[in-house]
């Protein structure tokens, strides 16, 4: 590949360091992914950041050069040019469900449905079930605390108030008695 260390770069970081097509992280594959030509260089793409995919050795191995040769041959999905959710919805079991022929076709070219991405889709999405969670437990935390703070403060208030109570009271009584004021 002639593409330079800086495009490289931009290219992973544009992708958040991981898979376009399948959404594998650099920490998931322990390791840099690679840079996939979505219009591939042997059927006349180029270099151009446009065109440059990053993802997992897997989809780009599935993808190989696969470029459409006649007008009514299927499209690939172009994740740099379309959100996802244009073509697939993710089932409940992880499965990426097909929702257009491009997204049909992306599916089982690139195998979205194979058991470890499937793994991998539900283990993110209970990954981000345990995020919120947690971000649900600080705001509880956080409440309780603001709430005791008041109770502590309207402790203080009432031991206050009874202490005038008791003084008021004595003031009476002491009015009361013989010899009072």
């Amino acid at each position: 590949m002639s593409i330079s260390e800086e495009v490289r770069e931009q290219v992973r970081q544009r992708a958040n360091y991981a898979c376009e097509y399948c959404g594998v992280t650099e920490t998931d594959a322990a390791g840099q992914l690679t840079i996939d030509h979505f219009h591939p260089q042997a059927r006349g793409g180029t270099d151009a950041p446009d065109n440059l995919i990053y993802c997992c050795h897997r989809c780009n191995e599935y993808k190989a050069d696969y470029w459409p040769q006649e007008p009514d041959a299927p499209l690939l999905w172009n994740p740099r040019l379309q959100a996802a959710n244009t073509h697939f919805v993710e089932l409940a079991g992880g499965e990426l469900y097909a929702i257009t022929a491009t997204g049909t076709f992306t599916v089982n070219r690139l195998r979205l449905n194979r058991p470890p991405l499937i793994a991998h889709r539900l283990r993110r999405r209970q990954n981000a079930d345990e995020q919120r969670l947690l971000a649900r437990l600080h705001s509880v935390v956080n409440l309780l605390e603001q709430l005791h703070a008041q109770e502590a403060a309207l402790l203080e208030e009432h031991r206050i108030l009874l202490q005038e109570q008791r003084h008021v009271l004595r003031l009476l009584l002491n009015r009361q008695e013989p010899g009072g004021t």
